[in-house]
């Protein structure tokens, strides 16, 4: 499969899982609030300021920004997945958030003029472009001498079980072959060295990675299967192909796995680390 190729397959599976992160964008929401919280601080916004968020899936990320911009300011809210901006666009609705425009961009080529924004966020997106490095310059590109850059991205897979343990579970007992090398993924830019070095290359100054701490909380190793089963895409295709008894045995394996993260009570939580990074154009 050429890198186009695997560019529009990414872009489908995303457009086929819009629905249901636009049933979970409350809870996904509340999971992500340290690190949305985290990047909007980075960018010190100020009204009248112009931001831009790629990648933006359900969009909660970029409207806080849209409310520390006001008045006179603008959000453009975009995604290279139509069903993720329709999402977006019921929730902005929702919220009244009318200082928004959303655009359908690519991470890699970002159909805006030059220097045309005071900053530029990214929650979670650079992981999966294909050339991460050209995505960053482009980034750079439109972002006004002087402005900010604020992104995250995942961890190493060990710091991060809600995300590692239902993948593992899966090739363990035969079901799913290792991810392979070079494909992108949660955990492809986990190396702090090699993503600082790429976001300096690609123009930026002053570069500031940090870990953020979140924890997702489950009443059960079921529901835990239950939501990696509605949120993740590849999870799911493997998922709807099992048997009932094969189902049975990635649950029992899934809670075997998470057992350490049992709270006294009963409940499951499970802890995650994403990398912040903070830079000036």
């Amino acid at each position: 499969m050429n890198a186009d190729e695997l560019r529009e397959r990414t872009i489908a599976d995303w457009d086929r899982a819009a629905p249901r992160w636009g049933r979970n964008a409350d809870r996904l929401r509340e999971f992500s609030m340290p690190v949305a919280t985290w990047l909007i601080d980075r960018l010190e916004l100020q009204p009248g300021q112009d931001v831009l968020e790629l990648a933006a899936g359900p969009g909660d990320t970029g409207f806080l920004a849209a409310e520390m911009v006001k008045p006179g300011g603008r959000l453009i809210c975009s995604d290279a997945a139509e069903g993720m901006l329709a999402v977006a666009r019921e929730r902005a609705s929702a919220l009244g958030i009318e200082n928004v425009e959303f655009r359908m961009l690519q991470l890699e080529w970002i159909d805006l003029p030059a220097a045309s924004v005071d900053a530029a966020l990214c929650r979670w997106g650079l992981m999966f472009a294909l050339d991460p490095g050209a995505a960053l310059r482009e980034m750079r590109r439109v972002v006004r001498p002087g402005g900010r850059l604020a992104l995250a991205v995942w961890d190493a897979p060990e710091r991060n079980p809600w995300a590692a343990v239902p993948g593992r579970a899966m090739i363990e007992l035969g079901h799913m072959t290792p991810p392979e090398p070079g494909v992108p993924g949660p955990f492809t830019l986990a190396d702090r060295e090699r993503l600082g070095a790429m976001i300096e290359e690609a123009g930026f100054a002053d570069v500031a990675i940090e870990a953020v701490q979140l924890t997702r909380d489950y009443p059960d190793a079921d529901a835990f299967v239950a939501e990696t089963t509605e949120l993740s895409g590849s999870f799911r295709e493997r998922w709807d192909q099992l048997a009932d008894a094969q189902r049975a045995a990635v649950t029992e394996r899934v809670r075997e796995l998470t057992e350490p993260f049992v709270t006294s009570e009963g409940r499951l939580e499970l802890t995650g680390v994403s990398l912040g990074a903070a830079a000036m154009a």
